[in-house]
């Protein structure tokens, strides 16, 4: 299988780090959806990241329809199976997905879009959102002991140091690390894992 998009992604991040936690063997391509644009139609039209090539050569996009394939495959999943750590850990995941997608828009309007174009307005709201979704995160992180291993790490927490490594790559000045300690905590500590190590940021 065939893992493309790069890692400075946090959708392809995640993916990547999922795939090696599920001990799903892929091979990674490093391709821009910008500066290699062509290059990544020819293997996928739509040209969405990350895109999975199956072994069968079927196209799959989308890093939560990428993930939910690899369990299936893996035969485990990485959320948790009773119900009420089923619904927290998809509240957190739910959290940090939003904080990713805000986060990117910041970034498209800041770095592609030409100054005299950027709406202000809409960029505070959308970095309210921002802010609100890190908020929640923290306040869900705050009251646990953070331990963290590859045995037991589950979806909402890479889901979640992901985000914040992509916070602190691209809006550190926005989502200051001293504001949230017990994210810049679990950040720290899920980034020793070898499976982050193995699929760094960029």
């Amino acid at each position: 299988m065939k893992l493309i998009g790069m890692l400075d992604s946090p959708y392809v991040r995640r993916t990547a780090i999922s795939l090696r936690l599920l001990k799903i063997a892929f091979e990674h391509r490093s391709i821009s959806v910008f500066s290699a644009f062509e290059q990544f139609r020819q293997l996928n039209p739509v040209v969405k990241a990350p895109t999975l090539i199956c072994e069968d050569g079927t196209v799959l996009m989308d890093s939560a329809l990428i993930i939910d394939h690899a369990e299936r495959m893996a035969g485990r999943s990485l959320m948790p199976a009773d119900i009420p750590g089923h619904r927290t850990a998809t509240r957190r995941v739910g959290l940090a997905l939003v904080a990713c997608e805000k986060a990117i828009q910041i970034v498209y309007e800041r770095n592609l879009r030409p100054a005299e174009k950027q709406h202000e307005p809409w960029v505070d709201r959308v970095r309210d959102q921002l802010l609100a979704a890190i908020a929640a995160l923290e306040a869900e992180y705050a009251s646990q002991r953070i331990e963290i291993d590859e045995q037991r790490i589950d979806q909402a927490t890479i889901t979640t140091a992901v985000a914040w490594r992509f916070t602190q790559e691209m809006l550190p000045t926005i989502v200051g690390a001293g504001d949230y300690r017990a994210l810049a905590a679990l950040g720290e500590a899920a980034e020793k894992l070898p499976a982050f190590v193995a699929a760094p940021f960029g």
